[in-house]
């Protein structure tokens, strides 16, 4: 449950199938901004990515200039109707997304460069739309990308590990720390009990904690 860590293909592929052989998160959707190592199970996109890539075309005419800004426009509105989606899913309000979706992303804006690249994301269709058969995934990546920004800062300070023990350490105590921050644990007090230190309370490991957060009401 800790945070999404960038790991090379091969490593990402070791991971999943540990937890696909434990039987853990058999369901799991995995989002991703579009890389390739990602591109395991059961796959869905990043909106906010999607979008970026309309918003960084290189334009040089105003009537290009109006193209994208009219389809991120478009765009944005519809990235809100599948927020409120998610609220309240209905198979109407899938079927009228879909819909939707089409006339998005088959149109044609004169704008030969734009138009390819909604011909492509439309290829993505399944993986955009994942939220309509998954509502309880999220949208955007933000929150896995805030669950790593320790891990980069760390990264860039010291330029990495020199090992292959030492990368998998720091992957597995930042993962830890972030988990219980989550939880509201704090992980000195996680560490205390671990080790059995003389005056820190009880903690639970927090497989504990979070299968309490999903129990049926």
């Amino acid at each position: 449950m800790g945070p999404s860590v960038s790991w090379a293909p091969a490593r990402l592929a070791k991971r999943r199938g540990s937890v696909q052989s434990h039987k853990f998160f058999c369901d799991a959707v995995v989002l991703s901004d579009d890389a390739g190592q990602f591109n395991v199970g059961r796959h869905a996109l990043c909106w906010v990515h999607t979008e970026r890539l309309v918003h960084k075309l290189d334009t040089f005419t105003d009537k290009h200039r109006a193209a994208p800004k009219r389809v991120r426009g478009l765009i944005w509105d519809f990235y809100a109707s599948l927020k409120t989606y998610r609220l309240k899913p209905s198979q109407r309000r899938s079927v009228a997304l879909r819909a939707r979706f089409d006339r998005i992303f088959l149109r044609r804006t004169g704008f030969v460069t734009l138009d390819r690249l909604l011909a492509r994301l439309h290829d993505n269709k399944a993986e955009l739309l994942m939220v309509l058969d998954r509502p309880e995934i999220p949208l955007p990546t933000n929150g896995s990308e805030n669950d790593i920004r320790c891990y980069v800062t760390r990264r860039k300070v010291n330029a990495g590990t020199r090992s292959d023990v030492g990368r998998d350490c720091r992957d597995a105590f930042l993962s830890l720390a972030k988990t219980c921050d989550k939880l509201g644990i704090a992980v000195w007090d996680y560490m205390g009990s671990r080790l059995r230190v003389a005056g820190h309370r009880v903690v639970q490991p927090p497989d504990h904690y979070v299968r309490g957060r999903f129990q049926p009401a």
